[in-house]
């Protein structure tokens, strides 16, 4: 491809359902989660591969990006709005770094992925196809089980044609577990918010959608503004739903999103020994418990006859909680933040 590619990898969040491993000055983007680096410097040699490598994320964490993504350039979003506003000051600020208009390949900062070549050949195909299709691009992860934490993408038609991408029909939001079942069995795939477009193609829909305001403030050049303009929204809402130039392309890794503590069980489970437990870290003493994800990397945690818990220690702060009510956590950090104790 004769286009410049840059890699916009996504790090401005704090991961709430990860408290209290992840708090306001501790995103989770900068946690390694069992592993020997950061989720960020894992994305980061995922997109060796691009011209141009910018770490998104907020002011109060760019001092640290460097000591994660030494390699990536630094764009600090005005405001945190999601991802709506977030990816479109990236395609505006972006959109002149080279002679040529890039593509973008925007991508989260917290994703488990277990063939690295393999997902960044796909990455580099979905920038192909962006170029091909002058349209918006998402990756779509073929489901191994029908989850109910995850948006699906439901293509035109079950058959993938020989470019390697389809049509989108629709975007699905979280459904209950019938539903899931039944979008898994249809051909719908994961949605991985991950994302192929040139500035031009995604800012030319955003004018047509509720970032119409900010995307007036950009060229008035009063980024402020226009993130005062416009609420909070991710870009699924605001664009990929509404627009009609949508393809979808197949992601056929291990993958997953590590935004839950069930989902950091799940990972350690393809790699633990014979223990019965998902282990972060820490001094464990387990005896008859199973199935349970246990993160306490300065404390000794013992559990008793207890399965199926999340038992998370950091600092002063313990969580125990079902683990299938991981996605409840965040009901905890909206009820520490009304107490400014977040």
């Amino acid at each position: 491809m004769d286009r410049p590619v840059i890699a916009c990898v996504l790090a401005g969040g704090t991961g709430s359902r990860l408290y209290p491993a992840s708090r306001s000055d501790r995103p989770k983007q900068f946690h390694s989660f069992g592993g020997e680096r950061s989720l960020l410097s894992q994305t980061m040699d995922r997109t060796a591969f691009a011209d141009e490598r910018v770490v998104l994320t907020r002011e109060s964490f760019a001092d640290e990006i460097h000591d994660h993504a030494p390699e990536a350039g630094v764009l600090i979003e005005p405001d945190g709005k999601d991802t709506g506003p977030a990816l479109v000051y990236a395609a505006w600020r972006l959109r002149d770094r080279f002679d040529r208009e890039p593509v973008l390949i925007c991508l989260p900062s917290d994703h488990h992925v277990t063939d690295e070549a393999a997902f960044a050949a796909v990455l580099e195909r979905a920038a192909e196809i962006a170029v091909e299709t002058d349209g918006l691009v998402t990756l779509g992860v073929e489901p191994t089980r029908p989850a109910t934490g995850y948006g699906y993408i439901v293509p035109t038609r079950s058959d993938i044609d020989e470019d390697g991408h389809a049509a989108v029909e629709r975007f699905t939001e979280k459904p209950d577990r019938e539903e899931a079942t039944r979008l898994v069995d249809a051909g719908a795939y994961w949605n991985a918010g991950i994302f192929a477009w040139t500035p031009s193609a995604l800012l030319r829909d955003a004018r047509e959608s509720p970032l119409a305001p900010l995307v007036d403030a950009l060229e008035d050049g009063d980024p402020d503004g226009g993130f005062d303009a416009v609420d909070a929204i991710s870009i699924d809402y605001a664009i990929m739903e509404r627009a009609t130039d949508v393809s979808v392309t197949p992601l056929s890794v291990g993958w997953d999103d590590l935004g839950t503590w069930d989902a950091v069980g799940r990972v350690l489970e393809t790699t633990r020994d014979d223990t019965a437990n998902d282990l972060v870290a820490g001094d464990v003493l387990s005896i008859d418990a199973a199935n349970n994800v246990v993160a306490a990397p300065d404390s000794h945690v013992s559990v008793l006859e207890v399965d199926d818990l999340i038992v998370a220690a950091f600092d002063d702060r313990i969580l125990v909680a079902p683990r299938d009510a991981s996605q409840r956590v965040r009901d905890v950090v909206t009820r520490l933040r009304e107490r400014d104790a977040f």
